[in-house]
């Protein structure tokens, strides 16, 4: 069984910064993919950044040069440093662990979601 903790999310006006923190705990070998989706109200959930294990990251246009993914292996940790943020990034973050491997075989696994609100 794995579980995802996330936290870091919150209350922020625009032109701040936020950090996202997930945590990925279980008897995990190892997590391909570590990142972060997001789900506003009345919108489909999309992609916001993700982290391969070695290291390639993927950005949504619309946070590229503005937000920065990295992960912990050791710790099974990713982050997301969001900077600038703006009206439009208000949302539900989801974090998402694709291929993890456990003693019970590999599957993906969804966090619960933060809440990240940006006043303007």
């Amino acid at each position: 069984q794995v579980q995802l903790e996330e936290s870091g999310g919150g209350l922020v006006q625009a032109g701040g910064s936020l950090r996202l923190s997930c945590t990925a705990s279980g008897s995990i070998f190892s997590i391909a993919i570590m990142g972060w989706y997001r789900q506003a109200p009345g919108k489909q959930r999309e992609l916001v950044a993700r982290m391969t294990r070695d290291g390639r990251v993927t950005y949504a246009d619309s946070v590229m040069g503005r937000f920065i993914i990295s992960r912990d292996n050791a710790k099974n940790t990713v982050y997301l440093q969001m900077n600038s943020l703006k009206a439009g990034d208000t949302a539900v973050y989801l974090c998402y662990t694709d291929r993890v491997a456990t003693t019970e075989g590999m599957s993906d696994y969804w966090g619960q979601g933060t809440q990240v609100t940006v006043s303007s």
